[in-house]
């Protein structure tokens, strides 16, 4: 198949996710991309070397992997939608303290009553060491993330230190020539690509923050350049990276990483695409498939939900209904997984597929409303496995299904017409035989009592309540945690939490 001929470029996957990290932060897509070209030229305009060049472009592409690590807790700060707050104060994240409190102030809340909005604003400011766990958070979620996707120590240690500023006040305190040269670069490219789009004097912005958030280098190289702003085309970024062209050595890993990077978006769905891999793949296999297609619809499982990034927190974690203007956003997160994968040749078949997992039988689904004569048998498959491992999951609006009474759901939709009932048989025989595997051994050296807690944890849960779910105390809670963090070597729940995905101790 396509997805197998073509080999996955490290610079064609990490521009790809540069389009997820632009929605994950409420930027138009192809921000990361101009940021991207804008890093490199910078770092030619101060003498970087040929890996010097590789290192910033991949840091300016995805320097927000991280970026949905807190997405759910910035939502109920903001007033649900975490979206429009990240994307009104971006262009003063890297100001003063007088100009970020402005931009506190002025986007928590918006499009909310006058009280509520209040109320939330007070509570923002409140509690304002939110925001430097949240930055940590990002930073330690994005280094974990592109460990996955195997790139270089250089390149793994800059996301970590992803929002430095220059005179020492990012959250984890280095000053200067401590901060990697690629996050100096970067910071200076998408605050100049931020300034362009909305018209701010750039000029006049990179002065006043020179040697304060900005390297004084950097900035001096920009004024030096006076670069000329604007959209930046797929093939020149694809193009630009420094030869030889790097490609990803194992895909399977690296789309596993992706699937976290999506559902850590919200404590609901947390594993929730690593499940309809394993359906869709172990139903393949029984239907009878082939390895390749087995192969790819697991790869498509992993990656069916990217789109969810670009929809704000506020729906995917409401426990009430969802207005007619809601259910729009959420029909059109299929729409966005295909726009994300589709520009890289090498995922473009592998996100027609997984951007098909809504579509029906009857033409009832989304994005594209297919009907029974277009939508192939992977794709059949693939929509009945999301379905089985959504009604086997717990939901914000209801409790999980046990796997017999999700059967009948899923027998009923195909009895409707909707779902393929082949593909439903094919599922609900694998969600029988393959998804109680026998416990597997504790990963970390964590003993059965931390791993409750780092499964409680992960899910959103506070001390607290997680306490009250094992009969404990909170501040024995806050012991285990702290054990917890010392044996996987975090320092962050968002951590924990993508360490307790990848180990797949979350179902």
């Amino acid at each position: 198949m396509a997805q197998a001929a073509v080999k996955l470029g490290v610079v064609e996957l990490l521009a790809s996710l540069s389009l997820a990290t632009d929605l994950g932060t409420g930027q138009p897509m192809g921000h990361g991309l101009s940021t991207s070209l804008l890093a490199m030229s910078l770092a030619n305009e101060m003498g970087g070397d040929s890996t010097r060049l590789r290192h910033v472009q991949q840091v300016a592409l995805i320097r927000f992997l991280g970026c949905t690590s807190d997405a759910a807790e910035t939502a109920r700060m903001a007033g649900d939608d975490e979206l429009s707050f990240m994307a009104g104060f971006a262009p003063s994240h890297m100001g003063g303290s007088g100009e970020t409190l402005r931009a506190m102030v002025g986007n928590v809340g918006l499009g909310h009553p006058p009280l509520r909005r209040a109320r939330l604003v007070a509570a923002a400011l409140t509690d304002v060491g939110e925001g430097a766990k949240g930055l940590a958070a990002h930073c330690e979620v994005g280094a974990m993330l592109a460990g996955r996707l195997g790139l270089s120590d250089q390149v793994i240690n800059a996301l970590r230190h992803a929002y430095e500023r220059w005179d020492g006040k990012g959250p984890y305190g280095l000053a200067g020539d401590q901060i990697p040269i690629e996050v100096r670069i970067a910071i200076v490219a998408r605050d100049g690509d931020l300034l362009a789009r909305s018209g701010g004097d750039i000029i006049s912005v990179l002065r006043r923050r020179r040697g304060k958030a900005y390297d004084p280098n950097v900035v001096d190289a920009f004024l030096d350049l006076s670069p000329t702003l604007g959209e930046a085309e797929w093939s020149d970024v694809i193009e630009a990276e420094p030869d030889p062209v790097a490609h990803i050595e194992d895909m399977a890993v690296a789309l596993a990483a992706i699937a976290d990077f999506a559902d850590i978006k919200s404590p609901w769905m947390r594993g929730h695409s690593h499940r309809v891999a394993e359906l869709a793949a172990m139903a393949s296999d029984l239907a009878g498939l082939g390895p390749s297609r087995s192969s790819m619809l697991k790869h498509a499982g992993m990656v069916h939900d990217l789109g969810r990034v670009g929809i704000e927190n506020g729906i995917w974690d409401r426990p009430g209904p969802l207005g007619t203007g809601e259910w729009e956003k959420v029909r059109l997160h299929p729409y966005l997984t295909q726009r994300i994968l589709s520009r890289c040749q090498a995922l473009a078949d592998l996100g027609e597929l997984a951007s098909s997992h809504h579509e029906r039988l009857d033409g009832s689904g989304y994005h594209r409303q297919a009907s029974e004569a277009h939508i192939p048998v992977p794709t059949r498959i693939l929509a009945a496995a999301d379905v089985m491992a959504a009604l086997t999951s717990e939901r914000p609006h209801r409790p999980r299904f046990d796997p017999a009474d999700a059967a009948r759901i899923l027998a009923a939709e195909a009895e409707a017409g909707r779902l393929d009932p082949a593909a439903v048989g094919f599922v609900t025989a694998a969600a029988g035989v393959g998804l109680e595997p026998a416990k597997p051994a504790n990963p970390g050296g964590l003993s059965d009592r931390e791993m409750e807690v780092l499964c409680l944890i992960a899910r959103g849960h506070t001390n607290r309540k997680v306490g009250d779910e094992l009969f404990i105390s909170p501040k024995t809670v806050g012991r285990h945690v702290e054990n917890i963090y010392t044996k996987i070597g975090v320092s962050t729940r968002a951590g924990a939490t993508v360490y307790a995905m990848e180990h797949r101790l979350l179902g």
